[in-house]
């Protein structure tokens, strides 16, 4: 389930720049406002990617709302467009028991280990590109 990142749009000579408060040094830009968002999600991804690599903690989203009540943001929002955009960001690992035919448990720990991953991240990997397929 995908949640929602507040970012802030800015135009400027017909060159549409893309923040994210909640990211502070995460910014992006493209020649139109699709372009931008398109961009800035991808940015976004990668930003969010990099602190989980490196083990920091992940910011709590705010709405548009929070923003627009702190008063050290007021210089941001001045003329910009706040738009939403959405990003997969992890949850905490519960523990599932689950059963599998043995073969294809075999299969999946086998795969797993070529691709030097653990089954659970295999796992988890395989059932997100089947949601997305679906969705």
């Amino acid at each position: 389930m995908a949640d929602y990142v507040v970012a802030l749009i800015h135009e400027d000579d017909g060159a549409f720049g893309i923040s994210f408060p909640d990211f502070p040094g995460c910014v992006s830009g493209g020649r139109s406002l699709d372009e931008a968002v398109q961009r800035g999600a991808e940015t976004l991804a990668f930003h969010v990617a990099g602190m989980i690599e490196d083990g920091d903690a992940l910011p709590v989203l705010r709405t548009l709302g929070d923003i627009r009540r702190n008063k050290a943001m007021r210089g941001e929002l001045a003329g910009a467009l706040a738009v939403a955009v959405p990003i997969e960001l992890p949850g905490k690992a519960v523990r599932v028991n689950i059963s599998l035919d043995e073969r294809l448990l075999g299969s999946i720990d086998r795969t797993a280990q070529t691709m030097g991953e653990s089954r659970s991240a295999f796992l988890a990997r395989a059932a997100r590109e089947r949601i997305k397929g679906t969705a």
